[in-house]
C-alpha cells in the first residue's frame, strides 16, 4: 500500500475509535441515568434527612436539606408525608443547566424556586403531587429549591428577589 492509502486508512480507523468511544460514553450515560431512575423506583419510603443549610429570604429562615448526589436528587421528597413550615430541598448540580423536575410519588403539593449562582430567584413553579408533568427553568441553573406549595407566594417572593446563604456566597467571601 501506498503512503496516501497508509494515511486513509488510519484516518478512517480513527474516525472509527472517535464514533465507539462518543457513542461508548453515550451508553454510559444513559445507563448510569437508569440505575438512578431504577433505585428511585425500588425506593419504598423517604430517603433519610439529608445534612441542613440554612438559608434566608429577607426575614424568613429556611432549613434546606441538600441533595448533591444524582441518588439524592432523583428520589428528592418522595414519600415525604409532611415537612415543616420553613424546611425545604435545596437541589445543587455542578453546573448551571436547564433543570426539570416532577413529581411521581411526591405526596406533597410543592412549589419550586429555579435559582441563579447568585440566589436570585429565577422562575417559580407550582407542583401537584404524584404527577408526571414536566416544571423546567427558564433558564440554566444551578439550584432548585422545594418548599411546601405557597410558601414563596404567601410571603411575596417573586423572580429577582436574592436568597442568601452559604450556596449563594461568591467563593472568595467563605
Amino acid at each position: 500500500m501506498d503512503g496516501i492509502g497508509n494515511a486513509e486508512a488510519e484516518h478512517q480507523n480513527t474516525m472509527i475509535h472517535d464514533k465507539t468511544k462518543t457513542l461508548s460514553q453515550q451508553v454510559a450515560m444513559a445507563l448510569l441515568g437508569l440505575l438512578a431512575a431504577i433505585s428511585a423506583m425500588a425506593q419504598d419510603g423517604p430517603q433519610p434527612r439529608l445534612p441542613v443549610v440554612e438559608l434566608t429570604a429577607g426575614m424568613y429562615v429556611i432549613q434546606a436539606e441538600m441533595a448533591q448526589t444524582m441518588n439524592e436528587q432523583t428520589i428528592g421528597l418522595m414519600y415525604r408525608q409532611t415537612m415543616g413550615v420553613n424546611e425545604g430541598m435545596l437541589f445543587i448540580y455542578d453546573s448551571p443547566q436547564v433543570r426539570c423536575f416532577w413529581m411521581r410519588n411526591t405526596l406533597l403539593p410543592l412549589t419550586i424556586a429555579f435559582i441563579a449562582d447568585d440566589g436570585s430567584i429565577v422562575n417559580l413553579k407550582d407542583m401537584q403531587p404524584e404527577t408526571g408533568n414536566s416544571h423546567c427553568s427558564a433558564k440554566p441553573v444551578r439550584y432548585a429549591l422545594e418548599m411546601n406549595q405557597g410558601w414563596f407566594e404567601k410571603r411575596g417572593l417573586k423572580p429577582g428577589f436574592k436568597l442568601r446563604g452559604i450556596p449563594f456566597t461568591p467563593a472568595i467571601a467563605r
